[in-house]
């Protein structure tokens, strides 16, 4: 099994990648005009009608302890709450032991804003493949100066030649999955195996796969506690949040990318389906694997 190799890239300034949302359709795409105020309803962490502490959870490393009644018992106490509620129960449950996965995209830097706010040292991780645009190696730098935090970096200990010698070339095109169990399962599961839970962006309306998204669940193939505080959001809530935060993103999404992972698997689309178009484009895959 190959070794994450794992480092901390400190705040640096990089050339910004903040900009208005302009005109776009693609469902992870900046909505045109400002989402009205009216639409969606973003309440504080100190949420007078939920008691963090009466929200027990079961032993957070005992898979056994995780069953359906009780994920179902914590589920159906959050569905209602905002994922800052949900997020702070999670800090305080988990402590050291969150950390949260982003990708970049508009769910992930919404998710970064809300966790920098309740603990700025809370662990913030993304998988490096190397093959990720500038603009999410840009936007990460960014990330970083702004909200004051420190993201890790988690790789798989292969370069793409080296990849491509023990597999041979362009692994992407012939076996994408296997591609993806190297260069981002893999290391996921090693980094997370220190970890007893793992905050994720995933919402219920970014894929056909993802419909049934629970807010709190158990993750077997890294065996953690995962948490996906936005999952009942839609994209408009997602964007309204940043643009009222006056958060940073990443530039492709003003270019027709919804859904943004490696240069050679990601293109842009019309914008005429879920936001997870244009990932592996000509094939049924549409999930990398770290969710499935």
């Amino acid at each position: 099994m190959v070794s994450s190799s794992v480092s901390d890239d400190s705040a640096a300034s990089a050339s910004s990648t903040s900009s208005s949302p302009t005109s776009s359709s693609a469902d992870d795409c900046p909505p045109k005009g400002r989402p009205d105020a009216s639409d969606a309803a973003f309440g504080d962490v100190d949420d007078p009608v939920v008691d963090l502490s009466a929200i027990t959870p079961p032993a957070a490393t005992d898979p056994q302890s995780w069953t359906r009644s009780r994920l179902a018992a914590l589920n159906a106490q959050f569905e209602p709450r905002d994922p800052q509620v949900i997020l702070q129960w999670a800090v305080q449950t988990f402590g050291s032991g969150l950390a949260q996965g982003t990708g970049f995209g508009p769910s992930g830097v919404v998710i970064m804003h809300m966790l920098s706010e309740i603990d700025p040292s809370t662990t913030f991780f993304y998988l490096d493949t190397d093959l990720l645009f500038p603009e999410t190696y840009d936007l990460k730098d960014e990330l970083a100066d702004t909200l004051g935090i420190s993201i890790t970096r988690v790789h798989g200990g292969a370069t793409p030649d080296e990849q491509a010698e023990a597999e041979g070339p362009e692994l992407w095109n012939r076996d994408p999955d296997r591609c993806c169990f190297l260069r981002k399962v893999e290391p996921l599961q090693n980094f997370l195996a220190k970890r007893t839970a793992w905050v994720t962006g995933i919402r219920r309306d970014q894929s056909s796969s993802r419909k049934k998204a629970r807010i709190v669940d158990w993750a077997p193939k890294c065996e953690v506690v995962k948490v996906n505080p936005l999952a009942t959001w839609s994209r408009k809530d997602v964007w309204r949040y940043i643009i009222e935060n006056s958060l940073p993103y990443n530039e492709l999404h003003d270019r027709g990318f919804p859904s943004i992972g490696c240069i050679p698997c990601t293109k842009a689309v019309d914008g005429s389906g879920y936001s997870r178009d244009g990932r592996w484009d000509g094939t049924d895959k549409s999930e990398c694997g770290i969710h499935t």
